[in-house]
């Protein structure tokens, strides 16, 4: 099947999981045409050889879209851009260190977190699988996605100081996750797909020792946030310079696609390029380089590409389950990682906020929001989908969409609902102690 085939049945299924979900169901967007996407995917599944035809030319389409491929080194730069645009910066500079911690130490502290627990529970369950292996599904599963993230915490009504929290870590724990998680399968290229690798051994690094590890993170990340701030100060001039609104959105597509296509070629982060640029073109140039009608123009051009891509993204999310292959142990060590990554997540994500809450004016059930909003997408099964093959890929690719698909229908759809009686619980609270 041709790419054009492809991209036009899954358009045209988008759509008409998304009318249905409108007309009929009502839940968020992204999560309604995931949920359609996931129920005609399952029946296909359970139908087996009466659909097994179909079946096929399901499994041909996402053969021929390649998920990882298209959203990694397609989808990703547009929807982080996009989401990065409608960010306070100034809101986001007030809460600097929290989100900094969270995002770099933070992803990094459940990485290990998340790794030493399935290392050491799939190994006392009789279903062992190499360390660095477990490492690299805590680094593809820490960071929460910001695709997933922004429409649902907007939709729940979250206060807005907790709002600007998660969608900032979001942001850039999402390109730090990726930083992390190919410096881990670096190694894993590097000689790491033994057996034998443990939290003590040395040999999955080959040739890399920690000075190269540090190196590459360092050049991958903050490489990756100069190139965005260069970026983002070439479009501004050229957005100073000139009102007209068709020249202006070609500028912000170059940045999208140019930007990140040159960040691949300087071997530094894509993702984290594109939300220093959305972020500054978004406050600075908002503010300093664009017309009122420019401003309102570009908004809409850039929320009608992210819901769209947005509902792309999670009908090939609900479809991916077709590539899943069903074994026990793959069941076994799902139901070991969902639990693991919640606990990780609040053990990540309490201690910084706790010590900072009265100096920032946060409320008490902050963490609690955090980690249960804290949900994950589409990145995390495309860095799964990336990984080479094995028995090991097998259980990380099945791990990592339970985890996905439980953070999205379960956490996305009752994250309103925490939220909310979070609040209610901590207004109670204050009335008596008052």
């Amino acid at each position: 099947m041709d790419w054009y085939a492809a991209a036009a049945i899954i358009v045209t299924l988008t759509a008409l999981f998304s009318y249905v979900n409108r007309r009929f169901v009502g839940l968020p967007t992204v999560i309604g045409v995931m949920l359609g996407a996931l129920v005609v995917s399952l029946l296909v599944i359970v139908a087996g050889a009466t659909a097994a035809p179909v079946r096929e030319e399901m499994l041909v389409l996402l053969g021929s879209l390649d998920f990882d491929d298209l959203l990694m080194q397609g989808m990703l730069s547009f929807l982080l851009f996009a989401g990065a645009l409608h960010v306070d910066l100034e809101a986001l500079r007030r809460q600097a260190p929290v989100i900094a911690f969270l995002a770099l130490l933070g992803v990094v502290l459940s990485t290990f977190l998340i790794g030493l627990a399935i290392y050491g529970l799939l190994a006392a369950i009789g279903y062992p699988i190499p360390f660095l292996w477990a490492l690299v599904f805590g680094s593809l599963i820490s960071p929460t996605d910001p695709i997933a993230v922004l429409g649902l915490l907007r939709q729940a009504k979250a206060p807005e100081k907790v709002e600007t929290l998660i969608v900032g870590e979001s942001l850039f724990n999402d390109g730090v996750g990726v930083v992390v998680f190919g410096v881990l399968a670096t190694l894993l290229g590097a000689g790491g797909h033994g057996s034998g690798t443990s939290p003590g051994s040395h040999g999955a690094e080959g040739d890399f020792g920690a000075a190269e590890i540090a190196t590459l993170f360092a050049t991958e990340a903050f490489g990756g946030v100069l190139l965005g701030l260069g970026l983002g100060l070439l479009a501004y001039s050229m957005l100073r310079a000139i009102d007209d609104y068709g020249v202006e959105v070609l500028i912000t597509l170059a940045v999208v696609m140019g930007g990140y296509a040159l960040a691949g070629q300087l071997h530094t982060s894509g993702p984290l390029a594109m939300v220093v640029a959305g972020l500054f073109l978004g406050n600075r140039g908002r503010a300093f380089a664009m017309s009122e009608r420019t401003r309102e123009n570009l908004d809409t051009f850039w929320e009608l590409v992210d819901e769209i891509l947005n509902a792309v993204l999670f009908v090939l999310i609900g479809m991916e389950v077709l590539v899943l292959s069903f074994e026990m142990r793959h069941a076994l060590a799902a139901a070991i990682a969902l639990p693991v990554v919640l606990v990780a997540r609040l053990i990540a994500v309490g201690p910084p906020v706790v010590l900072l809450r009265s100096r920032l004016g946060y409320p008490r059930y902050t963490v609690t929001l955090l980690t249960w909003g804290g949900l994950r997408g589409g990145i995390s099964i495309a860095l799964a989908l990336s990984l080479p093959p094995g028995d090991e890929r097998g259980v990380v690719l099945f791990m990592t969409y339970v985890v996905v698909a439980f953070s999205i229908l379960v956490q996305g759809l009752t994250v309103g609902r925490v939220a909310r009686r979070a609040a209610e619980s901590a207004s109670e609270s204050a009335a008596g102690n008052g």
